[in-house]
């Protein structure tokens, strides 16, 4: 069985059919549509019978003797044997009757501004939010307005629409490897043979870590890293919460020696309720060596993960990349970054509705944690 719509193909064997004499049903029966489909078809898309140039096929039934004028053709044939019909005309036709008059809840008109609801679109294209996110926050934030909701495939349309290449290059820089990369870089053996000793990670391995921590259902849980800027001179603190995807950023001006690292890291956890600073999961980077000191501090305890396993930490991993969008590796120099601004950064990871929170953002998702922890 054929799909709802005749395609070209149909419409050229109904031609050919139709020039060889064979009635509607019997048509119908070869191409595996009902008779009336056929008829409808023919009827609608006939072409002139008369005059030099005429397109399309006569039915060979379609001028039997007994014709009388203004009365048609006989009862046993009936006159739609004496149409033509061309399935070139007939795709043409029907192509036209399927366009839509409209313009799209993104795109103008002819002549036409764009419409309000792109400017919305745009403003948080702008914040680094992806169409899936717009589009489904536009849901959340307008429920009984349909009229205000897209999908994310209308937002990319209306983006290459709009950019005409300017904008689409910048869309393929979005979504191209944040790193820069197109091979992975190969890990100098010697490094890694240099990590195996590091006095500071025993007894604190990620395989002692509290077993709630793993399913995140239990808020308070932190992974941690360092983002380097270009040419390894700078880097600043990361920060995410388990549960929430909370994100925070610390500002290293000075080095990233233990003692500044250690210093900032207690600066960001003590802006938290204890209640929300339970471990913190980090790599075996040199930056932790005092990491005791940061415990006694906080009373937050800190676990290392295995030599060269980013996925242990997954939840940091993924904003550092998100990081990169914003501080890309070959130009950013982190010491020309304050804390104001870092603190800006992480407002816009925040409020970005994340699939994972059911298209909450992680503010929300925090919030709903601290006015908890205050009840």
């Amino acid at each position: 069985m054929s799909g709802k719509r005749l395609s070209s193909e149909e419409r050229a064997q109904i031609e050919v059919l139709f020039g060889q004499g064979l009635r509607f049903g019997q048509i119908a029966a070869v191409i595996g549509r009902d008779r009336s489909t056929v008829w409808r078809e023919v009827r609608r898309n006939r072409t002139l019978r008369r005059g030099a140039g005429m397109q399309g096929v006569k039915h060979p039934r379609g001028r039997r003797p007994g014709y009388v004028p203004g009365q048609g053709y006989p009862r046993s044939w009936g006159q739609a044997y004496g149409w033509r019909y061309s399935h070139v005309v007939a795709q043409r036709h029907a192509d036209e009757r399927a366009r839509r008059p409209r313009a799209g809840k993104l795109r103008p008109g002819r002549g036409q501004p764009w419409p309000p609801l792109w400017e919305i679109v745009k403003d948080k294209l702008a914040q680094r939010w992806s169409p899936v996110q717009i589009a489904r926050w536009l849901r959340l934030e307008h429920p009984d307005q349909p009229e205000m909701w897209v999908s994310h495939e209308t937002i990319y349309q209306a983006i290459y629409y709009q950019a005409r290449g300017g904008m689409r290059q910048e869309l393929a820089r979005q979504v191209a490897l944040r790193s820069g990369r197109s091979v992975r870089r190969p890990q100098s053996r010697q490094a890694a043979a240099g990590r195996g000793a590091r006095p500071w990670v025993r007894d604190f391995h990620i395989s002692t870590r509290p077993a709630e921590v793993a399913d995140r259902a239990v808020p308070g849980h932190w992974e941690g890293d360092l983002v380097i800027g270009a040419r390894g001179s700078s880097a600043i603190i990361t920060l995410v919460e388990r549960s929430t995807r909370y994100v925070m950023l610390g500002a290293l001006p000075e080095s990233r020696v233990s003692e500044q690292v250690i210093d900032v890291l207690a600066g960001l956890m003590r802006r938290l309720p204890a209640e929300l600073r339970k471990t913190l999961t980090w790599d075996q980077g040199i930056e932790m060596i005092q990491h005791p000191t940061f415990t006694l501090a906080t009373d937050c305890r800190v676990y290392f993960c295995d030599p060269h396993s980013p996925w242990q930490r997954g939840s940091n991993e993924n904003t550092n990349g998100l990081l990169r969008q914003y501080f890309p590796r070959s130009s950013t120099d982190f010491r020309t970054y304050t804390q104001d601004d870092l603190d800006a950064v992480a407002r816009e990871l925040n409020g970005r509705p994340r699939q994972t929170l059911n298209w909450q953002n992680p503010a929300e998702a925090l919030n709903k944690l601290l006015v908890a922890t205050a009840a």
